[in-house]
């Protein structure tokens, strides 16, 4: 096997890890694939450079500069999302839709907020279909009041 043959065997690992990449989530072969396309292009341009005493230097010499820059390129193109969560907290001030009668003292009541449903308690009675806004949270039940006036209800 000859420098240049070797180069090309690292060029094609490179483009087949790059081609899976593209088809999975995540980024874990755009790093390794980068830096087996680079070392296979120093091995079409010299061959004799991979079957050389000095290939293990060469190969960090390339690999950790352009492992670097492939993971610097990867958080410039794609920044941190903010988590996905929600914890009641975040909740406070939003608006939802009740869609289970909310009565005071208990937390059957259900409502809408965004597109999770939350148990609910209010200070006072209110029918489904009437928009809300959280007042108070607790682990995973809210205390809503209505928004805009509301006719009095007794709960069943």
């Amino acid at each position: 096997m000859t420098g240049a043959d070797l180069g090309l065997m690292f060029i094609i690992i490179g483009v087949i890890m790059l081609l899976a990449e593209a088809v999975t989530p995540g980024v874990f072969l755009v790093v390794p694939a980068t830096v087996l396309i680079v070392l296979g292009a120093i091995g079409l341009i010299a061959p004799g450079l991979l079957l050389s005493m000095w290939s293990p230097i060469i190969a960090l010499v390339i690999g950790v500069p352009v492992f670097m820059v492939t993971v610097r390129a990867y958080q410039k193109l794609s920044p941190p999302m903010p988590p996905t969560t929600t914890v009641a907290t975040s909740l406070i001030g939003m608006e939802g839709v009740v869609v289970t009668e909310v009565c005071p003292n208990n937390i059957r009541g259900k409502v809408k907020i965004q597109n999770d449903i939350w148990s609910a308690t209010s200070t006072r009675p209110i029918e489904v279909g009437y928009r809300v806004r959280v007042v108070h949270s607790e682990g995973v039940h809210v205390k809503v009041e209505p928004i805009g006036a509301v006719p009095e209800a007794e709960c069943k």
